[in-house]
């Protein structure tokens, strides 16, 4: 297996820049930190969680035992809010076109902090975005939003590594890694209830915890009564946009139908 570390040297001359990353629970912000720390060492390391207070207790398992792989602590940060407290306050539904949640429970909190222990001069903070188009494609406006702050992506840089040579890497250093990604989930977070996820998503939270994906379903249900026909979902038919509630997705899901 190529190395996991890209050939770089180590920014000696700079003791005292603080080196941020957000640290999410998810696969990549792992192996960000530790290209990081191969890099940078762990002395001036800073590992910034944002809580939504909905992960699966697994995400703190897991970010447990991979601090103290890297004998650093976690510094957490929480608006107090789960995702569907904030939809009721601010009077909107996130779904896949616009999650305010990760505005208002992450970048927020997350900022404020910053404001607060880093100086912009000073310090640069790391994302976990990968090297897939997608991902390449977000990194300019996410950087512009965090000015000003100086933003870097570890895992932009070669050698690149997909998913699951992430996660392989985390075994190989005898890691456990987070159960949503054995479950097939393609994220760590929330629970694997994600708003930004997409039917076939919410189709396996629904094979896989379908307590999460029952109280998910209630939830709807009453911010549809407080705010009208408001989904999670969409889908395309004849080539127009339809609303999918979770309920009716349920139901075509018991009646053996595709998502």
């Amino acid at each position: 297996m190529p190395t996991h570390v890209p050939d770089r040297p180590a920014a000696r001359n700079e003791p005292d820049r603080l080196h941020v990353v957000q640290y999410s629970g998810g696969i990549g912000s792992w192996a960000t930190a530790q290209r990081v720390a191969a890099t940078y060492g762990t002395d001036r390391m800073v590992l910034l969680f944002a809580d939504v207070l909905t992960e699966d207790d697994d995400l703190y398992r897991w970010l447990d035992d991979t601090t103290a792989q890297l004998g650093v602590p976690l510094t957490r940060v929480c608006d107090g809010r789960t995702p569907w407290q904030l939809y009721r306050d601010i009077r909107y539904l996130g779904n896949s076109r616009l999650a305010p949640c990760s505005y208002h429970l992450k970048i927020i909190p997350c900022r404020r902090w910053l404001d607060a222990h880093a100086d912009p001069a000073t310090t640069t903070l790391y994302i976990g975005l990968d090297s897939s188009p997608r991902d390449r494609g977000r990194a300019p406006a996410i950087t512009t939003g965090w000015a000003p702050w100086t933003v870097r992506y570890s895992l932009l840089d070669p050698p690149h590594l997909s998913k699951d040579e992430q996660l392989d890497w985390a075994r190989s250093l005898g890691l456990r890694v987070p159960r949503l990604y054995d479950y097939s989930m393609p994220h760590n977070n929330c629970g694997g209830a994600c708003v930004r996820a997409g039917k076939g998503h919410w189709a396996r939270l629904l094979q896989v915890f379908p307590d999460r994906y029952a109280a998910a379903e209630r939830a709807e249900a009453q911010l549809r009564a407080e705010l009208g026909d408001v989904t999670i979902l969409t889908e395309q038919r004849a080539g127009h946009r339809h609303r999918l509630t979770l309920t009716d997705l349920r139901h075509r899901v018991a009646a053996g139908g595709r998502p």
